[in-house]
Formats: C-alpha cells, structure tokens, sequence
C-alpha cells in the first residue's frame, strides 16, 4: 500500500511539475539512488558516492526542450545536491543545484528535480555541489542532441563516446574537506581518470573507417589536462553547446569544467591506440590512459605513451584563439548561429573580476575583488524570495578591483535582466584560472597576458568567438567576455578550481526584474525544499 500512495503521489507531482516547464515538450524520468561505495580507481581502497551504484554516474541523454524529472534520493550519511554544469536553467535558478539557490537534499529523504533544455544542444555534465562531494565521485554526463529536423554541421557518426577525465586524489574527501577547512590549501592530485579509471582501463571500441564523436569533459578539481589520442587527429565540432569551425587539433587543451566534442576517424592500421589525459602546467606532470580498440585488433597497446603539451602557455593560448563559432550551421533551432551578431550589440556597462589568494583570520582562502565569499545559513534565491532579512545585502561586492585587505563576506551582485554586459577576468596569479557563470552561454571576445585596458578592446574578436559557459584565464593576463543577461535568478559565478571555490572564490550575481510574470522566471518549484531560516514557510498550495 505505501508503494502505492509514493508511486500516485509521484504521478500527481509530475503532472503539475510538467505544467510549471512545458507540457507540450517530451519529459524523461530517472531515479537516482545516491549512496556510498567502496572504489579502486588507483589501486587504492577509497570510499566513493555513486549514483545507482554506478562511478561515474548514469549518462543523461536528452533533445533539445525535453522535460528532465530527475528524482535524486539520498542515501548518505549527510546533505547532498547536484548541479548541472552548463545546463541553462531558463527562468528556473530554483533547480540550479547549487547551495545559493537549493536546500541540499537531507539524509534518508529525496528531492525531485524538474529541469529542461531549453534551447540548448551540446555537451555538459552534472556533479555534486556542496561538502566537497566532488572529489569522491557522483559525477556524469549530459548529452543534448539535436531535434529532428534542425541541420547539424556533420554527418551522424557512428557511435558516441563520453569522456569524463580530470585529476583524482586518494585521500577520502572528508579528509581533503578538513584539510581545506583549516586554513590549507591541497596536496598535488595522485593521478588522473578516465571514465573513473586508471591506466589502460577504459576502452572505446571502434570500427575501421567509421567515425566516432568524442565528447570530453574536464571533471576534475585542480589541474587543466591535454587529450590525445595516439596515431589520429580530432576534428573539433562543438564546444559546450556551439557548433565550431571544423578545425583538426592533434591534441586539446581543456581546462577544468569545460566540455568539448571532437570527431575521430578509425583510418589508421588495425591494432590498439592510446588515448591520452595529461596535467597541464602542474609539476609533475601527471598522465593516464584508455585504450581505442579497433574491432579487428590482434595488437594491444604497446611502446612510449605519446608525448604532449605541458607547461607551455603561448602554446595553450593560440589554440585557445583558434576555436571559432561555425557562424553558417544551427544551433538548438534551424537560424544559424551567426544571425545573433553580439559585436554589434552596445554594453551596457564594465565588471571587472580579479581573483586572489589572501591570508584571511589565519587561514589560506581564496577571493574576488577582496571578497572571500561565504555560505550563508539559507539559501540566497529563498531568502530573495521570502525577502528575508540578514541573509545577504545586495551589491556586497565591487564591480572593480579594490586591492584593499581581503575580508569575508555572503558577497551578491546585483544586475537588471536584459542587461548586456562587458566582463572582464584579471588574474595576477602564477595558476591558470578557470570559471563558470551558471545560466548562461558567453561570447569569449579577447584574452591577453598583462593588464586589461580599454584599448584592449582594439583586440576583440567581435564576429565569430565561441560561445560558451566556461572560459579559462591564463597566468597574469585576462579574459573578457560579452553576457547578455536574459535568465532571471540568483545564478552563481565561480572558480573551477575546486579548492578555490569551497574556500571562496565565487559569488552570486542576481539577474532582476520587477515583473512578476511568469514568462520572465517561474514560480517557486511547490516541492521545493525549506531550510535555514526559510523552513516552516510554505512554497504554494498544490
């Protein structure tokens, strides 16, 4: 009988939770099951989260607006939450999953998400949000395919990989979420992974002359990584939902949080190839491998791993330059890419973003503009929302650099939707930076070493960079991009770098509007979770 009420209730939910995204667009249902599991990825007995049992998690596969009800339970002994990197969440930051938007989900309780991918294609990826959970697993893939219909710029090819790879510590996360909370930054990562695995154990299989896409995904928590695959060359056709210029790369850069899909022909001899993960600008340089198995293989890899790119910046640079927006093909719908001239489109106004790693109380943490952020004891988009006071104030950060002493701080930045804003991110740091604004694709129109300057502008590309959700900033130089700011929401802008975000280096930037309307941002989900000074008060009446 209790089976049965969980089972009509669930129903009920997903009707009215379709209502609230769009009911005229296929909805997929998952259940994720999220408990604690004993792994070996390099050859050490650690405690992991998996998701159904599984490290890494389920793939979710889904078309462009589909409905994702994705039911998470929690299993473990504490509060988790997932969030979904690169998914835009339009008009919807209640389900971004991160702890500025989202009360983690409780112990032996579960919590419904209701998502959709809303003009999007491409290729993304989840991940647990809050405690540290990253470095112990409970990551996946996301794969956004096209509808029916809208052109896509290749040929379907004939299988399609997801690669989730990035750096790996032995240590157990609980121990690494200690180290950090008492004033110390991490160890160097012990290895990397590919697809939760060490040397050599992965494999891709494939067909002789046939042509397969890649889609990679840095998923670790401190270091860039190259990939390569021994013997072939990648045809690189989407980053983090664009369609891009078709250019062959022997090996790429990605930086940590970012997605990309290369195309790879079997057209070498038969035999086994390694595919190649290594650290970029770390020391030492860490490396890994899979293996591409060619189906009518008798040789098993063999000989010297390939070499590739390690600490060379100028190197990185150029080929970050080189990936172009393909102006002529498609997105999410049949106008191609190219008809939104962003260049063309006056700023509004300049933020300026410099990271830095100062001694705060004692302790090493990481900030922004001289805010080291801290986490509130309520999740800001509710306190927004119930207009709940001493949560945050409004505009707790500067839009420009300070260089005062650095100070902590629940730091929030305002904004008004429709806004189209100039960002710029200065980094005066030796380390390669790497952030993430949730909510919203970006045109990365210039990076540079040295100080940005207006006339820097005289070196945008203002035709044809790459829009996309993640963009890196190489050691004392900048990056600035363009954001038209048209998703209403608390939305969070962080480094990648995991250690700096749990320590600091992020905020929330609030996309406003006085309208109450639900075509500008959605009502507050009515199974939404409550806590911290929000419990007790209700969502909606169902």
């Amino acid at each position: 009988m209790r089976e049965n009420r969980i089972l009509c209730s669930l129903i009920i939910f997903v009707l009215f939770a379709v209502n609230e995204v769009t009911a005229d667009n296929p909805y997929r249902f998952f259940t994720w099951k999220v408990t604690y599991g004993v792994i070996y990825p390099l050859g050490v007995k650690q405690q992991a989260i998996l998701i159904n049992g599984q490290f890494p998690g389920p793939q979710i596969d889904a078309v462009t607006n589909d409905n994702l009800i994705i039911n998470v339970y929690n299993y473990l002994k504490e509060p988790f939450l997932i969030s979904w990197n690169g998914l835009q969440q339009r008009r919807n930051s209640w389900q971004d999953g991160v702890y500025g938007t989202t009360c983690a989900i409780p112990p032996l309780r579960n919590f419904t998400y209701v998502l959709q991918a809303k003009d999007q294609i491409g290729s993304y990826f989840y991940f647990p949000s809050t405690a540290f959970h990253k470095a112990a697993g409970a990551f996946g893939g996301i794969r956004i395919w096209s509808r029916p219909g809208i052109p896509v710029p290749f040929a379907p090819p004939a299988g399609d990989f997801t690669v989730l790879a990035g750096d790996w510590f032995k240590t157990n996360h609980y121990i690494l979420r200690r180290v950090l909370e008492s004033g110390r930054n991490l160890p160097s990562p012990d290895g990397l992974l590919i697809n939760g695995r060490g040397w050599n154990g992965y494999t891709f299989n494939v067909n002789p002359g046939k042509t397969y896409r890649f889609r990679i995904s840095n998923v670790g928590l401190s270091a860039s990584i190259n990939f390569r695959i021994q013997g072939h060359v990648m045809k690189l056709v989407e980053v983090e939902g664009s369609h891009t210029l078709q250019n062959t790369y022997s090996s790429l850069d990605i930086h940590l949080g970012q997605s990309y899909s290369v195309l790879v022909t079997a057209d070498q001899p038969p035999k086994d190839y390694y595919v190649v993960v290594s650290s970029r600008f770390t020391s030492p340089i860490l490396t890994t491998t899979a293996v591409l198995h060619y189906s009518n293989s008798w040789q098993k890899v063999s000989g010297p791993v390939p070499g590739g790119p390690t600490t060379e910046i100028a190197w990185s640079l150029q080929q970050a330059r080189s990936i172009r927006w393909n102006l002529t093909a498609s997105g999410p719908r049949p106008n191609p890419q190219g008809s939104y001239h962003y260049g063309l489109i006056k700023t509004s106004r300049t933020i300026i973003l410099a990271n830095s790693a100062p001694i705060i109380n004692g302790k090493q943490r990481f900030a922004v503009n001289s805010v080291s952020f801290v986490q509130a004891d309520t999740p800001l988009k509710l306190a927004d929302y119930f207009k709940i006071p001493g949560v945050f104030n409004l505009n707790s950060i500067p839009t420009t650099p300070t260089w005062g002493n650095a100070y902590l701080q629940t730091s929030v930045m305002g904004s008004n939707f429709r806004e189209y804003v100039e960002i710029v991110f200065q980094n005066w740091e030796d380390t390669v930076q790497s952030w993430h604004i949730d909510g919203y694709s970006f045109f990365v129109v210039g990076m540079d070493g040295g100080q940005w300057t207006p006339a820097s502008r005289a070196r945008y590309n203002l035709r044809d960079t790459v829009a996309r959700c993640t963009t890196q900033v190489y050691p004392k130089a900048w990056t600035a991009i363009y954001m038209a700011l048209d998703n209403v929401g608390m939305w969070n802008v962080r480094s990648e770098s995991w250690a700096r975000q749990y320590l600091g280096q992020q905020f929330y930037l609030r996309v406003y509007t006085s309208s109450t309307s639900f075509r500008d941002e959605l009502p507050i989900p009515r199974n939404a979770l409550l806590c911290g000074r929000a419990r007790g008060r209700h969502t909606r009446p169902l």
